[in-house]
């Protein structure tokens, strides 16, 4: 079960292998499961697993990671979180929740759970990496009941997140596992993201329900992510890991109009070729580069030309966009090009096109 994801598209994200953990973005959007003063706030079992249906929805703008959206547009997926041990950070022995999605473990959450509450103090992202909260955040507060609220100022790493979290109430909540008498907790994320999570808690079994919307800074949709329990919490062999995995920090497409269909084949009087890519998990101010390159276009050019380059700075871990290339004035040579893509300098997809007459 996650409780401290950072934000990202998606993924949970994600998020990408498929769908992404968009990430992220979803710092806020933890998984656990509602408290109460004299019951047990979580199971803490080793192998402990928790089974979900995820739905994730992204907004126009946004293309989709190696994931086929179904007839509605929204990509539906199982996870899993599941308490896989322990992990000493500083000398505290902190609960391991891992997140398995498609075969890939998206993010480990390192938690304390004890009578001050759930308590997240580090997460190990989908790249292996250890990111330290400072100060460690709280999850859930004890004790937990309608009116109750808590915030979170602080650092993620590099990165500085504003929370603030309210319990509105209890309420009946129907999903696969059942229905349950939950608690209803609303957050409101302002940094480094506008973020809302609602989420419905019930003590002992855990998030039964969690809705994660993620919108760009004009209010557009980014990504939404719901979460539903689809049977209560029991011990479960860790699923198979695919080990040669190897995430994607951007996903591209190419289109005739920045927000037209994706297409690879285009008409030699095209006007303007759109290479649009969209983050995920990107580095602080990471270099996103393009480079246009006609592999056979005839014997005036040799074999892999550069034609054109453009690069530009991503402003945040999600952040998208489009390079332009524009049509030469005697119109484009007929033949096979490619894009490719760079984050830091280090290569990361490559799109192929063909110019026809």
């Amino acid at each position: 079960m996650s409780a401290c994801r950072l934000p990202r598209l998606p993924s949970f994200g994600r998020a990408r292998p498929p769908g992404a953990p968009f990430f992220k973005i979803l710092f806020a959007a933890a998984f656990l499961p509602a408290a109460a003063a004299a019951a047990p706030l979580i199971p803490t079992a080793p192998g402990t697993a928790w089974q979900y249906n995820m739905t994730e929805e992204v907004g126009k703008r946004v293309s989709v990671r190696n994931a086929k959206p179904d007839a509605e547009g929204k990509i539906r997926l199982p996870v899993l979180y599941r308490i896989d041990g322990t992990e000493d950070v500083d000398g505290k022995e902190l609960l391991k929740f891992e997140m398995h999605r498609a075969g890939v473990i998206t993010n480990t959450d390192l938690l304390s759970v004890d009578e001050h509450g759930i308590i997240c103090w580090a997460r190990i992202n989908i790249d292996g990496e250890l990111i330290k909260l400072n100060p460690p955040q709280t999850m859930i507060a004890t004790p937990l009941g309608r009116g109750a609220s808590w915030n979170f100022d602080g650092q993620a790493g590099d990165l500085k997140v504003r929370q603030h979290y309210n319990v509105t109430g209890e309420e009946d909540v129907a999903v696969p596992a059942g229905k349950f008498r939950a608690f209803h907790i609303h957050a409101e994320q302002m940094s480094p993201t506008p973020t809302t999570i609602d989420r419905w808690f019930v003590t002992d079994v855990g998030i039964v329900k969690d809705v994660t919307t993620t919108r760009a800074a004009n209010g557009d949709l980014l990504q939404r992510v719901s979460l539903e329990l689809t049977e209560p919490p029991k011990i479960a062999d860790r699923p198979q890991v695919k080990e040669d995995v190897v995430p994607k920090k951007i996903s591209v497409s190419l289109a005739k109009q920045r927000f037209g269909k994706a297409t690879t084949t285009f008409s030699s009087d095209t006007l303007r070729i759109y290479a649009r890519w969209q983050g995920y998990r990107l580095g602080k101010s990471a270099k996103v580069r393009a480079v246009w390159i006609a592999e056979n276009i005839g014997e005036d050019f040799p074999p892999d030309y550069k034609v054109d380059e453009a690069s530009v700075i991503a402003e945040s871990l999600t952040a998208h966009g489009v390079f332009t290339l524009s049509r030469p004035e005697d119109g484009w040579a007929p033949g096979d090009y490619r894009v490719e893509f760079y984050v830091d300098d280090v290569f990361v997809d490559a799109v192929k096109l063909k110019i026809v007459k």
